[in-house]
């Protein structure tokens, strides 16, 4: 596939009026025990990276290296290196620019940090007000047949012993705490709700991962990159008017 960093700059000119720029965003973080720090930025490279093998080339697209920072401050208690939300907000709006200036019309951002995601939709909203620009963002659990992620449990541990085996750990059993955690269980559907603290009392993750597998793991990856191949393919036929209009304008 196509990656900016192998690409010369003639290349990129050359390939950006029509292609797709998939911009990958994670974060650096505790992830309890027994994950890496990296961990979001990683799965969402290999669902990227997987849905665009999928894809074959068909749509163009050109994959942007990941951005390895996110809005982490609630995982402080442990580790992260964490952006404001202020500073991420910019860091995207300034990557979307110079991709536009560099002569792209369309821009995919795949997410792979909760902490990210509201962020990373203001940041495409706003920008698509100030320019001429097709732009789409999603985190990777969110298309298709939705599932809750949680952090450092069953779910990220069985996609990372699918994706990055060597890097995971012997989980430990989460613990029980009382009064449980709100933030992953609110009270009421549709609440979002923070408590102080609860982040460090639960060890650092929202769900026991002893249970976790490949097996599962590589199940979840293959419905992950197939809808993210889909949810590419529909962004490229709802816009490719945009790249040839741009491609046209380009000519002129």
């Amino acid at each position: 596939m196509p990656e900016l960093t192998r690409m010369t700059w003639r290349e990129v000119r050359a390939a950006a009026p029509s292609a797709i720029a998939v911009l990958p965003i994670g974060s650096q973080e505790q992830h309890a025990g027994h994950l890496p720090m990296g961990t979001d930025t990683m799965l969402a490279e290999a669902v990227v990276d997987g849905a665009l093998t999928r894809l074959g080339g068909d749509p163009e697209v050109v994959r942007l290296p990941a951005l390895p920072f996110g809005h982490s401050p609630h995982h402080l208690f442990a580790a992260a290196v964490s952006l404001s939300a202020a500073t991420l907000q910019a860091v995207l709006a300034d990557v979307l620019d110079s991709l536009v200036r560099s002569g792209f019309r369309r821009v995919f951002v795949v997410n792979g940090h909760g902490g990210n995601d509201e962020i990373m939709r203001l940041a495409v909203k706003q920008y698509a007000l100030q320019a001429d620009v097709a732009l789409a963002a999603c985190s990777y659990w969110s298309l298709g047949e939705a599932a809750s992620p949680g952090h450092a449990g069953l779910f990220e541990t069985s996609l990372m012993l699918a994706a990055k085996p060597d890097l995971v750990r012997e989980p430990a059993p989460r613990p029980d705490v009382t009064p449980p955690p709100l933030f992953d269980r609110p009270p009421y559907p549709g609440l979002t709700v923070e408590r102080h603290g609860e982040w460090a009392r639960v060890g650092g993750s929202t769900d026991d991962a002893t249970a976790a597998t490949a097996e599962r793991g590589t199940d979840l990856l293959d419905r992950r990159v197939a809808a993210l191949a889909a949810a590419i393919r529909a962004f490229h036929n709802a816009t490719a008017a945009t790249g040839e209009h741009a491609h046209t304008e380009g000519e002129a």
